[in-house]
């Protein structure tokens, strides 16, 4: 049915398996083991859980170097501080809880590639806020190194964009290439356990038409979860925040896109209701009376003179779709996004009819055609 969507108005189902750059193999999978679910063995509160249990022998004879904070009280500059910092008693302490996590990492990636729907990954970008240190760059280049040590041809990677931005960056690649010939930018929303930040994002496609190039140009941040409000007091300040950025890209003279991408937690059905997964945010987001998209459309009908269009898919995958760009050098990849829970997505590049992918294609069938020849 999305494709048939895709084919007939361009703009793909919520949370369709099928879009302009890219086919998504899986997202949001949920694998357990004997322990529960894995994604919560390589999540920021599992770090910190690591980090405290260091602590604990060193606190009871009163000589931990980081003080008398919690791990979830000590900021990641901090941290990235006391990494490079004198006291070598701290650096250890942090670079040993790096090392756990990275244990963490590694198994619960491998039990990714091992599984059916990440068969064949090459490349695996990691994502969400514990990306954004030091100590989660450590913390991921040491899982690559220990995949690769036990012959995984993988490559761990971090997200190229601030994990503030990739999220709003990725909707770009849910719009259809119709947007981009006639305007020049488009509104994105995040939304996540804590945060739901809304942005206006330039695609700047006539300087790079892959969308290399795109960058948010304007967002605004609300921590819903300092003001624990209704689902219904949510939809409302969201619309605002949507609204004012419709102002002020107009104000500045940008051609806003009558186009919406939503990032989201959770499985997203084609209709934009969410079956599960979004259990952190302000109410209850599964109920089949909801229905965000529909609630937004509602609240903005129009941007400019034409009918909005809005999109929703799993916030790993608008994350990891921030990375089409920079992965067409391989064919199947992943994005894991370590924040609240561990996100996930695999996606397969989609090759194009023309060009050099229709090239390249040709090339292989001539060359296919003349080997099966000589060996007739």
């Amino acid at each position: 049915m999305a494709e048939e969507i895709v084919a007939t108005t361009g703009i793909a189902g919520h949370g369709a398996t099928r879009l302009p750059s890219v086919d998504v193999d899986s997202f949001n999978i949920e694998l357990k083991d004997d322990e529960g679910f894995l994604g919560d063995r390589a999540s920021k509160g599992a770090f910190r859980k690591i980090l405290d249990d260091l602590r604990k022998p060193l606190k009871k004879a009163g000589e931990d170097p980081l003080g008398k904070k919690s791990a979830e009280e000590i900021a990641k500059s901090e941290l990235d501080k006391a990494l490079a910092g004198e006291d070598i008693m701290a650096a250890a302490l942090v670079h040993g809880a790096i090392e756990e996590f990275a244990q963490e990492l590694a198994y619960v990636t491998r039990r990714f590639l091992k599984s059916k729907a990440w068969a064949d990954t090459e490349r695996i970008v990691v994502g969400g806020g514990f990306r954004q240190s030091r100590v989660g760059e450590i913390a991921i280049a040491r899982t690559d190194l220990m995949l690769k040590a036990e012959g995984f041809k993988i490559e761990l990677v971090p997200i190229r964009f601030h994990p503030d931005d990739a999220g709003l960056i990725g909707c770009v690649h849910l719009a259809p290439s119709w947007i981009f010939e006639g305007y020049d930018s488009i509104l994105a929303v995040d939304i996540g356990g804590t945060n739901i930040r809304c942005g206006v994002v330039e695609t700047r496609w006539k300087k790079a038409s892959d969308l290399s190039k795109a960058e948010v140009w304007k967002s605004s941040l609300w921590r819903h979860a300092d003001d624990e409000p209704t689902r219904e007091g949510a939809v409302k300040r969201l619309v605002k925040m949507l609204k004012d950025l419709i102002l002020a890209a107009d104000t500045e003279g940008l051609k806003l896109a009558p186009f919406i991408g939503i990032s989201c937690p959770g499985v997203i059905k084609e209709d934009g209701s969410i079956e599960k997964g979004a259990q952190n945010l302000p109410g209850n987001w599964e109920s089949s009376k909801f229905n965000l998209p529909a609630s937004l459309v509602e609240a903005i009908p129009q941007i400019g003179d034409h009918d909005t269009a809005i999109l929703m898919h799993n916030d790993g995958v608008a994350q990891g779709l921030s990375e089409v760009p920079f992965m067409q050098d391989v064919e199947h990849w992943g994005v894991l996004t370590i924040g609240t829970g561990l996100g996930n997505a695999r996606f397969t590049n989609r090759k194009k009819d023309n060009g050099k992918d229709k090239k390249n294609k040709d090339d292989k069938n001539g060359k296919d055609k003349k080997e099966k020849k000589n060996k007739d």
